[in-house]
């Protein structure tokens, strides 16, 4: 099996998902979650990470930034934005569970995250 890294995987793009393609789910689940290891995998349903940031200003730009990445994927995330905290919750709403595009996004938010100066 091919080694994916944080790094390929935010070169991926999500890909649309259908109705009816299984969630991942065991060894495929555990195999990506390897890759992203800020990220929880919250009952094999969901990713969840907090973004930690000096103020509110900063925080509502990266919400800002993410949206803007998550509109391009086609993706929808959800974002919970406090004071120098930001919140994601990913997962692929037609499966009602993860799938590889799920990942992908994960690592585009974590390389906008690294990025931010």
């Amino acid at each position: 099996m091919e080694q994916v890294t944080s790094s390929s995987l935010a070169a991926k793009s999500c890909v649309p998902c259908r109705e009816g393609v299984p969630a991942l789910k065991g060894d495929a689940l555990s195999d990506l979650a390897r890759q992203l290891p800020q990220w929880y995998v919250m009952e094999e349903h969901h990713l969840w990470r907090a973004f930690v940031f000096p103020d509110f200003k900063t925080a509502l730009e990266f919400v800002n930034h993410a949206g803007a990445i998550a509109k391009a994927e086609g993706h929808h995330p959800d974002l919970t934005l406090s004071w120098g905290r930001v919140e994601a919750k990913i997962y692929t709403h037609k499966i009602d569970g993860l799938s590889e595009s799920d990942f992908v996004l994960a690592a585009k938010l974590d390389r906008a995250y690294a990025d931010r100066a």
